[in-house]
């Protein structure tokens, strides 16, 4: 199982402007300055070892998770970043008209639908475009987006055939040889995560998509049934568009901070987490300080829990960026 992630940010789509990107390169190259002779190899090297705050930075693309499988593909969200998805796509047989789509919504707030109308594949006639939600007015919020003034072209010109299909909660939905089934996420608007396995020869592969979550349960009591949603995943995208202080700052607004997710991620044997949904608001040096804060309190909750004689499980970590890869 390979998830690719072409969208990271959360709330709006937050690309980097001319001045900030100039201020950036003129950082950047001030750095390189006096190192030695400016071979290519030596430019190469020197801008990958930079942290990502001072280089590439982390993305600014809306949510898009992309789960491959042997078996096929399903799309998580439909946020900007699933525009690029679109264009790669339709390279393939998606742009002749012989593709196949499953698209999976947590929920229908603007930066997890704002790529559908941009989503290249969904005009093409002959495609065939699944898409899935636990909320009961899918259709309606799909209908809408191609609706004008909001979008010129109406849902009734699309060229693709189009299917609706409601998903029970909790219930497992067996797919091109994945296993998908929503949980509960704890947002002021009805949000739902989705758990993808793949059984094989070779093993069990968990992929866990976690945004947008508060994550105001955390204990397996509060969270009931809904605590399978992270059980031994191999891979857990969370929530952590803020810091811990600004969590406490806004409860309520659905959005968590990493602390929280690596206490449930330690205790449900998650084995690497990804930190995601960054705030538009955010910086890249804001995001890099975010991941120092949050590897001091591992530090210092990892000592605490050897301290008291109950070691930590190891766990790897992230905070995510625009074109992340991971094979399970």
């Amino acid at each position: 199982m390979v998830v690719r992630f072409w969208g990271v940010r959360g709330s709006i789509p937050a690309p980097k402007s001319p001045a900030v990107m100039q201020e950036l390169l003129v950082d950047v190259l001030k750095e390189f300055t006096g190192t030695g002779a400016a071979t290519a190899d030596r430019i190469e090297s020197f801008v990958r070892e930079l942290p990502a705050w001072k280089g590439a930075g982390y993305g600014g693309e809306t949510s898009c998770a992309e789960v491959e499988s042997d078996a096929g593909r399903i799309i998580i969200d439909a946020g900007s970043g699933l525009r690029r998805l679109g264009e790669r796509l339709m390279q393939g047989p998606h742009g002749k008209g012989q593709g196949e789509i499953h698209l999976f919504f947590t929920h229908f707030h603007w930066d997890h639908i704002v790529g559908l109308p941009f989503f290249a594949p969904i005009f093409v006639p002959g495609n065939r475009i699944h898409l899935y939600a636990v909320q009961s007015d899918l259709e309606l919020c799909v209908r809408q987006v191609f609706k004008k003034p909001f979008f010129p072209v109406p849902f009734e010109q699309l060229l693709s055939k189009i299917s609706f299909h409601r998903l029970d909660p909790r219930q497992p939905l067996e797919l091109q040889g994945v296993k998908v089934t929503p949980y509960q996420l704890d947002h002021p608007d009805p949000c739902w995560g989705y758990r993808v396995e793949e059984t094989s020869a070779r093993g069990r592969r968990v992929y866990a998509h976690c945004v947008d979550n508060e994550a105001t349960r955390i204990s397996p009591l509060d969270l009931g049934e809904d605590a399978l949603l992270y059980k031994n995943a191999d891979l857990c995208f969370f929530d952590a568009q803020y810091t811990l202080q600004e969590f406490l700052e806004h409860m309520n607004w659905g959005h968590s901070a990493a602390p929280i997710g690596l206490e449930i991620a330690l205790r449900e044997g998650v084995k690497r987490i990804l930190f995601a949904h960054h705030d538009p608001s955010a910086s890249d040096r804001k995001i890099g300080d975010a991941e120092r804060q949050t590897r001091d309190f591992l530090d210092a909750y990892r000592a605490r829990a050897m301290k008291a004689g109950r070691p930590l499980a190891e766990i790897e970590w992230q905070f995510a960026h625009d074109g992340d890869e991971f094979k399970l």
